[in-house]
């Protein structure tokens, strides 16, 4: 749904709650904005929208305060209110957890929001405090806000992508059905058009902007899908045995030498001492890099390029840790 969509409807269901009387067609749309000024765009548009309020569990109330008159609209305040609420002390902390795990992601706003919201009915979730645990969802992935904003509003989007065991970008279409975390790492779950076929993308894969292939509201999830079963159950199959060809400094790295299956000499290299080239195996370079790079300067990475890469990568950010 659009930011001005949103909007409309949010300042008609505020119309509609104020009024003590029905307000006709005409009424709402000098009331509300965001209307157009063509009389069958309006009819259309407030079509659209009074079905969309009815989709939403919004009590619409049609009715007439004249007897015969021209037929009006509104929202019955006791109808649309919640009930008063009853949680108990851990669902209060559950709730309170999970609005404080989004405190550094895009919902920040809206977790506040509905931590005001539960403040107002007398429900005091600043109980989480005494847990001694302070959890957070890191979403600083530059992909996470584009792709969620697409799988909120339903349309698709086409990225950059960089697959595992690949040495360059590839360029996908996608239809996002969900993004979902898994030990600290972000996926997004949809059904890419090119190879027709449902899959699991990692968002630190994406490379450069997200941007919308399709309009909102073209993209739906099929019914039964289980997206976080579909990406669980993907990323955690065993993957797919490779090589990896490294150099190893003598005398050292003697775990890696246990796991070679052979270890050749490869002379001197250039900071003069004895080197070996060693033939080791693996499943996915993410993970391996962070057990390469603790053997820090006396093993250097030849091939393949997209572990080479990550063990960079791994290297660089414990030395950005380590500077703040």
């Amino acid at each position: 749904m659009s930011r001005r969509k949103t909007e409309r409807l949010l300042n008609l269901v505020v119309c509609l709650l104020a009024t003590r009387r029905h307000l006709t067609a005409e009424q709402i749309r000098r009331a509300v904005p965001g209307y157009p000024d063509s009389d069958e765009a309006f009819k259309r548009m407030f079509e659209r929208d009074k079905e969309e309020l009815r989709e939403l569990g919004v009590p619409l109330e049609v009715g007439s305060d004249e007897g015969g008159g021209e037929a009006g609209y509104r929202i019955p305040p006791r109808d649309y209110e919640l009930p008063e609420l009853h949680l108990t002390p851990d669902e209060t902390a559950v709730l309170g957890l999970a609005a404080r795990v989004w405190q550094r992601a895009s919902l920040a706003e809206a977790a506040s929001g509905a931590l005001l919201k539960l403040r107002a009915a007398g429900v005091d979730a600043s109980a989480t405090d005494s847990l001694g645990i302070e959890p957070t969802v890191d979403t600083e992935e530059p992909a996470f806000p584009a792709l969620w904003e697409a799988v909120k509003d339903g349309h698709p989007v086409a990225f950059d992508y960089q697959g595992v065991g690949r040495t360059s970008m590839t360029r996908r279409h996608v239809e996002p059905w969900g993004v979902v975390s898994r030990r600290g790492r972000w996926y997004m779950v949809g059904f890419d058009t090119d190879r027709s076929d449902t899959r699991v993308f990692r968002l630190s894969r994406i490379a450069g902007e997200v941007t919308a292939d399709g309009p909102a509201g073209s993209v739906t999830v099929p019914e039964g899908v289980d997206i976080r079963k579909i990406a669980f159950d993907r990323i955690e199959a065993p993957a797919e045995s490779r090589t990896a060809t490294v150099l190893l400094r003598s005398g050292a790295a003697q775990g890696l030498r246990r796991w070679a299956t052979g270890v050749r000499p490869a002379g001197e290299a250039w900071d003069g001492d004895a080197w070996g080239e060693a033939t080791l195996t693996f499943g996915e370079a993410d993970r391996f890099a962070p057990y390469l790079a603790r053997f820090g300067g006396d093993v250097v990475v030849l091939d393949p390029p997209d572990l080479r890469d990550a063990v960079i990568q791994h290297l660089k950010s414990v030395v950005a840790v380590n500077d703040r």
